[in-house]
């Protein structure tokens, strides 16, 4: 039975996922050294050649405000803080040496916070999570947009709303798209019994429930972990280490759920009345989500733009690994929406701040369609003439009328990454040199490279020759190679530290600064053991179609030990009426919907809610020992040996060393 338990909790994935400072180097608490000469003039050169001291945007930002919240803190049900804006108070002011004066602009914008008005009968909360939450007055109550999230920031976010605007049900729900950031908190306004009980409308995109609870199912435990990378999360506030996402502030880790839609968008455009409220939907999948619409309120002349447009250059690949993302139909899908939209005189999204009137709206999505488009012909016009992706890369730039608009700066997405994503949408990994075909591993690579370069000590001689040049980009990467052949080499790994920190001193990409500096961290001070806890997420697992638990199980069967066996398992879930077969041959794990049958080896009789309480840690062992709703039938010895075949993976593996 303690296998029994183990297998469940090894099935489920992540659904969100040292050395000491060196010498003289100015470090701070956290070992980060301080900007260098090269670094602070890289950084001036940025500040001269934009208008970081534009006004239009921060009196944008703070236009509508109807209530600051200036101790904006929340805590989870133990006390934690799960989200602390008074942590970002040092963004203020001039930027720091050790911050690139264009994210810092950012990450002061993303810093005003509180309840605005959008324009009469529409509200939004900034500054309360990663995304906003919209209300939208309706003729009985409130129409959600995105409740965020966490059930914990939700609840705040409305809880503040309510201090200052008329206290009114929840008439509708409306989920822009598939990204648990914008879903979420849907328990933190409603509870799922109170949706059901009152009939709740809730509207998504059609694929929106398969996409929302299986983004990270196969691949959840390494996107997880590169998440971490991703969004900075061992770092520390402060202006040597995390300052913003350049989407928003940051993410919580709180209480995960969501609610079932009732209605669903699956056409453009799609008229719908929601209490009293005229919408006009746009269905625009996979653009920035697998499954994402937008919405125009034609008697607001509002639009909203979800997130197929927002204040920055966006991914079209994630660096914490998703699938890439196609730019020809993102770029399609905003051209249909100023077709469609074009009378709009009020602009709003689900991160970011407003735009108001129709000239200055119809502006931002032209340069926002012509940056996606841009971004794709240029890098497929480059491939077809035989560059590689590193080389496109290295060379595209935009032109000067989408390069020097705000919106377009790569603060969440970056050129350089996303021209990698199209060559990867069109020709895959491989870039056509026969070198790069089946080359070495890293850390077998790593040893032949260093041998080659004549030992540890003359690559770290020619590499703080090249620190000292400000070649960081190069001295990364040699001294990679060195990390990977000696990974207890301290003056490499403190040299390759000292070099991300520049690299990420120096990004404009708030994600580019999150990936450099938790590099650096990790090289100074080890991986940290910060996983995400699933039990937070129980509300939103009892909701993931069963499929998918299995496609992850059968992604952890041990191939190789495999081998030679076979094994017939029946599941069957009592309580809601589904069981499934489960077959290992040729060391492979199929599934599929079946009833039980006599010629199973095994056959597991459980209730959902057990089997995703056990999934959550919820259930403990002494609970499911003597739990009645879990009956084992067949051979226990097969089913244990079938077990031990699979892998039970290491959340916080290594990254920056093997």
């Amino acid at each position: 039975m303690k296998h029994l338990h183990a297998l469940l909790v090894i099935a489920m994935l992540t659904v969100v996922a040292a050395c000491t400072p060196e010498p003289g180097e100015n470090a701070d608490a956290s070992g980060f050294s301080a900007p260098s000469k090269i670094t602070r003039k890289a950084n001036e050169r940025v500040r001269e050649e934009l208008p970081i001291d534009d006004p239009a945007d921060f009196k944008e930002a703070r236009q509508g405000l109807i209530a600051a919240a200036p101790q904006l803190q929340v805590k989870d049900a133990e006390g934690a803080f799960l989200w602390d804006m008074e942590r970002f108070g040092f963004i203020d002011g001039t930027a720091p040496a050790s911050v690139n004066p264009s994210l810092w602009r950012q990450a002061k914008l993303n810093n005003i916070h509180g309840l605005f008005e959008v324009t009469e009968g529409i509200y939004q909360l900034r500054g309360f999570d990663l995304a906003n939450m919209t209300l939208i007055a309706g003729e009985s109550g409130w129409i959600i947009v995105d409740p965020l999230t966490t059930r914990e920031t939700a609840a705040a976010a409305l809880a503040f709303a309510e201090q200052h605007l008329e206290r009114k049900p929840i008439a509708a729900i409306i989920f822009t798209h598939s990204h648990i950031d914008h879903f979420g908190g849907a328990l933190g306004v409603i509870s799922a019994a109170e949706a059901i009980e009152r009939a709740i409308p809730v509207i998504a995109p059609k694929g929106f429930m398969a996409e929302a609870t299986s983004e990270n199912v196969i691949a959840g435990i390494v996107m997880g972990r590169r998440a971490a990378y991703q969004f900075g999360r061992p770092l520390p506030a402060s202006e040597r280490a995390y300052v913003d996402t350049g989407l928003g502030k940051a993410v919580p880790f709180g209480q995960y759920g969501i609610l079932a839609p009732t209605r669903t968008v699956d056409h453009t455009p799609q008229e719908m009345m929601i209490d009293g409220v005229r919408f006009i939907f746009q269905y625009t999948p996979e653009s920035e989500a697998p499954a994402e619409l937008t919405f125009y309120l034609p008697d607001h002349k509002a639009f909203c733009g979800a997130e197929i447009v927002s204040r920055n250059m966006h991914n079209l690949y994630t660096l914490r690994g998703a699938k890439v993302r196609d730019a020809l139909k993102w770029s399609h899908y905003i051209g249909e929406a100023m077709d469609l939209f074009g009378e709009a005189e009020i602009y709003f999204a689900c991160h970011h701040w407003p735009i108001w009137g129709r000239h200055k709206i119809l502006n931002f999505l032209e340069k926002q369609r012509d940056l996606y488009k841009y971004i794709h012909d240029q890098t497929m016009r480059l491939a077809n003439a035989g560059y590689t992706p590193r080389e496109i890369a290295d060379q595209i730039v935009l032109p000067e009328a989408l390069d020097r608009f705000f919106p377009n700066r790569g603060y969440y997405g970056t050129l350089s990454h996303n021209t990698k994503a199209v060559y990867q949408g069109y020709l895959g990994w491989y870039d056509g040199n026969p070198a790069n075909l089946n080359p070495l591993p890293p850390a077998a690579a790593a040893k032949r490279y260093v041998d080659y370069m004549d030992g540890a000590d003359a690559i770290l001689a020619k590499a703080r020759q090249s620190f000292g040049e400000g070649d960081y980009r190069w001295v990364a990467e040699v001294l990679n190679h060195l990390v990977f052949a000696e990974p207890d080499n301290r003056e490499a790994k403190a040299l390759l530290a000292r070099t991300y920190d520049q690299l990420g001193y120096q990004a404009e990409s708030g994600v580019w600064r999150s990936e450099y500096l938790t590099a650096a961290y990790e090289l100074r001070h080890g991986v940290m053991d910060q996983g995400v806890d699933l039990s937070k997420a129980y509300e939103l697992l009892k909701r993931t179609p069963l499929p998918r638990f299995f496609d992850s199980m059968a992604v952890r069967l041990d191939g190789p030990a495999a081998a030679g066996k076979k094994l017939a398992l029946d599941i069957v879930f009592t309580d809601i009426g589904e069981s499934y077969r489960l077959e290992l041959k040729n060391a492979v794990l199929h599934h599929k919907a079946s009833m039980p049958s006599e010629d199973a080896d095994v056959t597991l009789e459980v209730t959902h809610d057990l089997f995703v309480r056990m999934l959550t840690g919820l259930a403990g062992l002494k609970e499911t020992i003597f739990s009645d709703d879990l009956k084992i039938s067949g051979s226990r010895l097969d089913l244990l040996n079938f077990l031990r075949l699979l892998d039970r993976p290491k959340a916080n593996f290594n990254i920056v060393t093997p």
